[in-house]
């Protein structure tokens, strides 16, 4: 499959805000991309004409009840079935900062043992107790994810964090099962390489094990709190204009590796 034939869905309601981000980075590097609001998605039922679901960021339905409670009630409700195909089918499903949280009040993940009824993890009120907007350093694990085949283990990628409710926090039965499945596939680190160790700031909401990002058991769901798609030019940077390491900062490499494994699967 050639980039240019690739259909990507970027799903939005009230409150999300990251959707022309994600749009933007996909457009620039030749994909077709598709703002969609779940209820349009919901009545076409339509969701297979596409390769690709992205959650963005934001604050859907105000993040009320918890963040991504409700719009990951209303996606399980209006299209959970259609979207258990997709994930099936093999399709890709890409998820940051609400996009995470909503992917696991939606039981999408962690996923230990397929779809599940309730949630399985939370991601919790940061440790801090304040929102937390910073430029974080994940470090690329040994992983199953699928996603992330293209990123080499132990890379360094740089992005900015912006949630009030990141810390990944899950029981011990489930934390043992996302290691033994090798589903951890971004932790917190410092700028040298070290993992962060519970560290704050460089784990900056108090995630178990310095979580950042994970994927389901068969490797084609991708959640993380960070935000790649406003680390993808380097002029997006805090420090770009005394920065001459060329036009594309870190997120870029994550957005290629999904779409690489899409143009591998279809």
């Amino acid at each position: 499959m050639n980039t240019d034939d690739i259909r990507v869905c970027i799903l939005r309601v009230a409150g999300t805000n990251r959707d022309g981000d994600v749009k933007n980075v996909l457009d620039h590097l030749g994909v077709k991309a598709d703002v969609c609001h779940l209820n349009r998605i919901a009545r076409e039922q339509n969701l297979l004409d596409y390769h690709l679901v992205v959650l963005p960021g934001g604050f859907s339905y105000g993040d009320y009840i918890r963040s991504g409670a409700i719009f990951g009630k209303e996606l399980k409700t209006k299209i959970g079935d259609e979207l258990e195909r997709f994930v099936r089918s093999g399709r890709a499903l890409l998820g940051m900062c609400n996009g995470f949280q909503i992917l696991v009040e939606a039981g999408f993940l962690p996923a230990i043992d397929g779809m599940s009824e309730y949630p399985e993890a939370v991601l919790a009120n940061n440790a801090s107790a304040r929102f937390e907007c910073r430029w974080k350093t994940m470090k690329n694990q040994s992983s199953n994810c699928k996603l992330t085949e293209s990123v080499p283990i132990g890379k360094l990628i740089r992005a900015p964090t912006a949630h009030g409710e990141g810390r990944f926090i899950a029981p011990k039965d489930v934390l043992e099962k996302l290691d033994e499945n090798k589903q951890i596939v971004l932790r917190y680190a410092k700028q040298d390489g070290e993992l962060a160790n519970g560290e704050y700031p460089f784990n900056p909401n108090g995630s178990v094990g310095d979580i950042a990002g994970i994927c389901n058991p068969e490797g084609n769901v991708l959640a993380l709190m960070p935000h790649p798609e406003d680390s993808f030019f380097r002029f997006q940077y805090p420090d770009w204009t005394s920065n001459s390491d060329g036009e594309y900062g870190d997120g870029k490499v994550l957005f290629e590796s999904v779409l690489e494994y899409v143009r591998k699967k279809f």
